[in-house]
Formats: C-alpha cells, structure tokens, sequence
C-alpha cells in the first residue's frame, strides 16, 4: 500500500528564518531543511540552533551539509549542540557541494571522499576513535561540556546520477534526499525526501502574472545557471540565454563570474536572471512543482507510488509565508 509522503520546506539561513520556521511549525511542516551555502547567505548551524530553540516540535534538517567546507570533528560538535538543543529533531543529510561549492569556484566533492567524510562524522557521533588526516580523533566532552555518545542522529545522503546512487548504497543510510522523482531502479529507500520548488497558480494567473514569474522564476533559472556551469555556451540554445551569457561575461572576467552566476539560487530573481525567467515563457511552468493546488496534489500522489516517504518544498520569491501557506493547503488536499 502506498503511503503518501508527509510534506517539509527548505529555506535559506536569512535573518528572518525562524519566524518562517515558527510559520512551518503552524502550518504543519514535518521539517525545516537549510540550505548550506555559505558564499550565498547565512551559516547553516547558527541558523539551526536558533530554529531548534524558537520552536516546539518542527524537525530540522541540512539541506544539504557540504564536506569541505567544516572539518568532521567541527561537524560533528554543531550536530552535538543541535541535539542537547532539540533531541530527536535533528537529521544531517550530507552531499557532494554542487551550488556551494561551483558558487565558490570549484568542483563538488569526489564521491570517495564524500564517503569518507560521513564515515568518520558517524564515528564521532558514536564515541569511537577514527583517522582523520593521519592522526586519531575522538570526541573527548565530559559531562556538561557536550552530548554523551552515541549520538543517535540520523546521517542521510543526497544522492544523484549513478555514482551517488552507488555511494548511497555503499553507506546504507537511514534516508536519502533526491532532486527528481526516483526511477524505479533508485528506489527501495527507508526514507527519501524529494526537493521541489516551484508555486501554488491562483485563478488566473498564469506565466507572465508577476507574482508566478518571483517565485517560480528562481527554480527555472537554477536551471540556467547549471546549463551555464556544464557548458557556458550551452546557454544559448534556451530563450534568452544568450543575452543572459552576453550580460554576465560583460559583468566579471573569466576567472570571477561564478560569483554572480548563482546569485540568488532558489530564492530570489536577480534583475540577469529576470530577463531569461521571462523569456522562457510557459516553459517556467514545466519546471518543477508549479501549478495549481490539485495537481500539486496529485504529485504527491505520484511521488509516492514511486518511494517518496517526504516532499521539501522550496519556496521562493518575495512572499515566502504566502508560498508556504498555499503549498500546505495543496499537500493536505
């Protein structure tokens, strides 16, 4: 019998983040996913443990930790305060770095350290005495100076294209998280959470209404901005994208413009990425979860025929409570 998946959102660390988180709560969210960019807004811990201590019952979630960029013991220690702060809330879902890192200049990490990496996390969170750069690691915190261990937080991995896959099924985690609808030889998963963007149409409304063109915008242009990061020219073959190549190669040297092209990822149209969002038309609707509130439900219906257990709604735009009100009353229909 298939289950339908319960229904979770992924935000940004901003200032702003717990008053959505307490929104989240309200509206009956199972949890807060944070996005882990560093070079494009907040840290993704500091943001954790003030949600952690502004809500109740609300799960928390990295949505997703990147391995390079905190030492396993510095990772493991956040994962410790979290849990003294919200026991039983917490689950840490690591992955490769492929916005974090590009927005930073460089590749996601290989698979093989990847695996590694969520190897010793997990040791460390279970007391154990692990390798890390040559030389024995352990968490040492006596009472009242952190967490006992075993830390029973559950370690997840986001996993894509079959060399993730592969690595999930070498780690057997308790869950993993995916960007797309698990093909039928990708399933079998305890958990999976399934990231979504896009927006909840109104009556009337349609691709050229402004507010569908916020806050589905951001997840078309995503998509640019991975075209772009494959192959630069590549670009040119979307509506737009050409001008778009144009403007950005006008606005930083070779060497600098990753650091404008994922301005704004998933959450906010950049005034560049407004111009291709535009052009692009209707094909803004194709593109992720948009459409209105009974065929949102429908695919949740669909995700769980295909081993969704939870669908992360990432919304986007200027009004993100508006975004997670609609989206919930689509989920519960």
């Amino acid at each position: 019998m298939t289950t339908r998946p319960s229904y979770s959102c992924a935000l940004a660390p901003t200032a702003d983040v717990v008053d959505k988180a307490k929104l989240a709560e309200r509206l009956g969210y199972q949890r807060v996913w944070l996005f882990d960019s560093p070079a494009l807004h907040g840290d993704i811990w500091v943001a954790l443990a003030r949600i952690a201590s502004g809500t109740d019952r609300i799960g928390l979630a990295t949505g997703v930790a990147v391995p390079s960029l905190r030492h396993p013991m510095v990772t493991a220690s956040a994962i410790g305060s979290i849990h003294e702060l919200a026991p039983d809330r917490l689950i840490v879902a690591v992955g490769t770095g492929y916005t974090a890192r590009h927005a930073m200049g460089q590749k996601p990490i290989p698979w093989a350290d990847t695996i590694r990496y969520i190897r010793q996390v997990r040791a460390l969170l279970d007391g154990e005495v692990v390798e890390i750069d040559g030389r024995p690691c352990q968490m040492m915190q006596v009472p009242g100076f952190g967490p006992s261990r075993p830390m029973n937080v559950p370690l997840w991995v986001a996993a894509s294209g079959p060399k993730g896959f592969t690595a999930a099924r070498e780690l057997d985690p308790p869950g993993v998280v995916m960007t797309s609808v698990p093909a039928e030889s990708d399933r079998g998963w305890a958990e999976c959470a399934l990231l979504r963007f896009g927006t909840v149409m109104r009556a009337g409304e349609d691709h050229a209404s402004p507010r569908v063109i916020e806050a589905a915008g951001p997840g078309y242009a995503s998509i640019v901005h991975a075209v772009w990061q494959n192959t630069h020219n590549a670009v040119d073959a979307l509506p737009g994208g050409k001008a778009w190549r144009t403007a950005i190669e006008a606005e930083r040297s070779e060497d600098q413009r990753h650091l404008v092209v994922h301005q704004g990822h998933l959450s906010r149209l950049t005034e560049r990425d407004r111009g291709v969002v535009t052009a692009a038309g209707p094909a803004i609707l194709e593109t992720g979860w948009t459409g209105e509130a009974a065929s949102i439900a429908a695919r949740f219906d669909e995700a769980g025929a295909a081993g969704v257990t939870e669908v992360v709604y990432v919304p986007a735009g200027p009004d993100i409570p508006g975004e997670l009100e609609a989206f919930a009353r689509a989920a519960e229909s």
